[in-house]
């Protein structure tokens, strides 16, 4: 079943059913002021923390899932009957109402129909604002003329803490006030008697201020009071106010605060009014006014909207592609980068489902989420790489989350032993050479940075840091230990196991290490490194083969999993896989422990991250077994790794299967059959129900997932080949054999480049022959000294 279509000519994602499986979401706003929105208008608004900034409410895990939100509603003076703009809350039937959404970059925009009245809603933050507006035009499509009420409706939160505001209640609910300004503007004020500076040094302690303003149509009145607006007894579909066609003019005073402004229009036949609803942060008497001031026109709105769609799409246009998937162009060309772009942006920390529990960067998943984005931002990606080198402990471990808004490098204080985690800092081993290779920065390799704790040293030094720290931590089988966890943090090894995965991190790791000390002038630093890697393949040859595949870990007391001789979690996808990626495997290995993959983890939606799943393991020896079978890390499709299985098969030339993979884990590639998947099909989730679950196919956790990056990654530098190195971009496709070729225009170093790679012999892999401007090339490297401003290379695969 289809509930929307890509439009790639506007960059948007057009939602023309409104019941959807899910709620389908999207973003708006910065880092600074940040807002989530979705087909229906349900989402919440968060001002520098979704935890500790969320200045509008959700409710989560709700039924429905986005409630409250920002709405709407339009009450027809004459007849009494009402709606909302977006077809909930309100609800009406779907065979009277008409509803689509236009999901577009960091804006949305959600047209209704009913009763002869149109609708068009636009939501979005201006650049670099702690404001945004809600603009709407309302049409009279009736023959006769229409005498409307329309409502305004926010719900703001008692305390920007959200576990305050959702928790202890007995506080949180004698705190706010909200009133009318004397000038028009809603004010909410949580802590009235403080200013935002003033308090005892408690974080709560401290004033938070909040506004509202109707611009472009008269104000017949408004409500600050939740209760005194919907009435006792309602709900957001039925609110008194709206049903009696006027506002209380309520003042809130405790207990829960909103933001409503109410204005009548009459409209004649075939005329159109609009009117602006902005809603910021800051005290009303100052910050508001002066605001309203400055941006309070529609025509100001629209300028404002043209520079956030410059903006965004400056950036979408890194990398344009034609393939002969249009679900791999719209992936390409928009909704992947955008994806990317935005879990950039809040790694893990506000979303429908995260609520507040992962407040900052998480240290391993924004590392990785980097590879992303740094073709779209290399500015941005190497200032995040560089606060992520700064997270980095002197010990070569790292703090677990790292929250720029007070994160202290050479002060944080360092986590105790059995806190650290194996994998952390060994992901710089793919994130600084993809920064470097994208860029030409390789003085980057030379800039000094802090540790967390003390100390500090070049980024150089970091890398190998991280290396010690491994080699530092192995156990019996000269393997590296798991601590506290490796990747997979349903892993249970005892801090001594020893994590074949991490080995495999290693290995990359120190071969990274040794090619840039080689063209640092550093002979003896790579030597240091290779032969620790040679010492690191005996041992893992030694102990890690089990015939048709390579283990998962050994545990501390010598127990090894992922052997044929345990019925539960046999096959493990990380090893598999990150054996080719690290080139621990040897051919024959690689080859059969790939096929393995396709025999036992394969499946129409995904790679399973393991097989079987595990039932009857005790949870002290496996912790997945706490999920249901098929789901997250109990032999569910754990779509982060999904772009891992592409990029090993695309490194031993497997085109064919390398894409069926791909395809299979796409969410553009299930539009048509999105009640299968449910959530949005066109960004990633974190998990897919497999077909160990009585629902294979099912997505959840979408947009903020490591699935994001990988995805981006393997589609844009293994499947297409477009692969910056530091002397140039490196173009190694791996494609479908029937693909006749493709076309792509890549923004490098300053440059444009259009490829056109044609397929006529039907291989997968091989570059015949290559062409830059006309010139002859000695080998599938373009040289980034030899690019004009103006580029066309033309590859011949056979």
């Amino acid at each position: 079943m289809q509930y929307g279509y890509f439009d790639d000519d506007t960059k948007e994602y057009v939602v023309t059913r409104p019941d959807t499986p899910q709620s389908w979401s999207n973003y708006l706003g910065s880092t600074e002021y940040g807002a989530i929105i979705t087909n229906n208008a349900g989402g919440y608004g968060f001002y520098k923390s979704g935890a500790r900034g969320r200045f509008l409410r959700l409710r989560f895990n709700s039924v429905p899932q986005d409630q409250p939100g920002r709405y709407f509603y339009l009450r027809d003076r004459d007849s009494s009957d009402y709606w909302s703009a977006s077809w909930q809350p309100v609800g009406k039937p779907l065979g009277a109402y008409e509803s689509t959404c236009r999901h577009g970059t960091a804006y949305t925009t959600i047209e209704s129909s009913y009763a002869g009245i149109r609708t068009e809603t636009t939501y979005f933050v201006p650049l670099d604002q702690d404001f945004e507006y809600w603009r709407l035009k309302v049409t009279n499509e009736s023959d006769r003329p229409r005498r409307l009420s329309i409502f305004s409706y926010c719900e703001f939160t008692n305390q920007w803490m959200t576990q305050q505001d959702q928790v202890n209640l007995q506080y949180s609910l004698f705190i706010v006030k909200g009133g009318l300004t004397d000038d028009g503007l809603l004010r909410i004020a949580i802590h009235d008697n403080l200013t935002p500076e003033a308090g005892t040094g408690h974080e709560d302690d401290i004033g938070m201020h909040s506004w509202i303003a109707l611009v472009g149509a008269p104000q017949a009145g408004y409500d600050t009071s939740r209760e005194a607006f919907l009435g006792g007894y309602r709900s957001y579909h039925n609110p008194l106010a709206v049903e009696e066609g006027r506002c209380m003019n309520s003042d809130a005073y405790g207990d829960n605060a909103c933001g409503v402004l109410q204005s009548d229009l009459d409209i004649p036949p075939g005329e159109s009014r609009e009117l602006l609803v902005m809603l910021g942060i800051g005290d009303a008497n100052t910050v508001g006014k002066r605001t309203v001031a400055e941006y309070g026109s529609l025509e100001r709105a629209a300028a404002e909207l043209a520079a956030v769609k410059e903006s965004w799409h400056g950036k979408l246009g890194s990398l344009v592609v034609d393939t002969p998937d249009p679900a791999l162009n719209h992936t390409v060309n928009v909704w992947g980068l955008y994806n990317c772009l935005i879990t950039f942006a809040w790694s893990r920390a506000a979303s429908l489902v995260y609520n507040g529990e992962r407040d900052g960067l998480g240290f391993r998943d924004s590392v990785q989420d980097i590879l992303g984005v740094v073709a779209a931002i290399p500015e941005e990606a190497r200032e995040r790489l560089a606060l992520m080198l700064t997270g980095q402990l002197a010990n070569g471990g790292a703090i677990p989350v790292i929250k720029p808004f007070e994160h202290s490098p050479g002060h944080e204080a360092a986590p105790s032993s059995d806190e650290l985690r194996s994998d952390d800092c060994l992901w710089f081993f793919n994130a600084v050479p993809a920064y470097v290779a994208e860029t030409g920065d390789f003085d980057f390799y030379s800039l000094v940075l802090p540790y967390a704790d003390q100390g500090e040293d070049t980024v150089f030094g970091h890398l190998r840091r991280a290396l010690q720290f491994n080699l530092e931590r192995r156990g019996r089988n000269q393997l590296p230990c798991g601590l506290a966890a490796d990747w997979n943090d349903c892993l249970v090894l005892g801090y001594h196991g020893e994590s074949l995965f991490v080995a495999f991190q290693l290995r990359l790791g120190l071969t990274v290490y040794a090619e840039v000390a080689e063209r640092l002038g550093k002979p003896e630093e790579a030597r240091w490194a290779m032969a620790h890697r040679k010492r690191l393949d005996a041992y893992i040859q030694s102990v890690a083969w089990d015939g048709d595949w390579f283990i998962w870990a050994i545990t501390e007391d010598g127990t090894i999993y992922g052997t044929k001789d345990y019925p539960e979690g046999q096959v493990y996808l990380n090893t598999q896989v990150w054996s080719v990626l690290s080139g621990a495997a040897t051919p024959a290995q690689a080859e059969r422990c790939m096929e393995t993959v396709h025999e036992r983890l394969a499946t129409p939606y995904g790679l399973m991250l393991s097989a079987p799943p595990f039932v009857k393991t005790p949870v002290q020896v496996m912790r997945s077994v706490v999920f249901n079978p098929g789901i997250k890390e109990n032999a569910g499709i754990f779509n982060h790794t999904q772009g891992w299985g592409v990029m090993a098969e695309c490194i031993l030339g497997h085109g064919d299967r390398a894409y069926e993979y791909y395809s299979a884990a796409m969410p553009a590639a299930w539009n048509d059959r999105a009640e299968i998947r449910q959530c949005e099909p066109y960004v990633q989730g974190q998990t897919t129900y497999s077909i160990y679950s009585p629902r294979p196919g099912n997505t959840r956790t979408s947009w903020l997932t490591g699935a994001a990056a990988w995805s981006y990654y393997s589609a844009t530098q293994y499947i297409l080949g477009l692969r910056p190195e530091v002397d140039g971009l490196r173009i190694d496709p791996c494609i479908p054999h029937d693909w006749p070729g493709f076309t792509a225009t890549r923004r490098f170093r300053g440059k444009i480049v259009d490829i056109v790679v044609t397929n006529p012999d039907g291989v997968c892999r091989g570059v015949r022959s290559i062409t830059l401007n006309g010139e002859a090339l000695a080998d599938n490297l373009v040289p980034a000294g030899s690019l004009a401003d103006h580029n066309r290379v033309e590859v011949v695969l056979g």
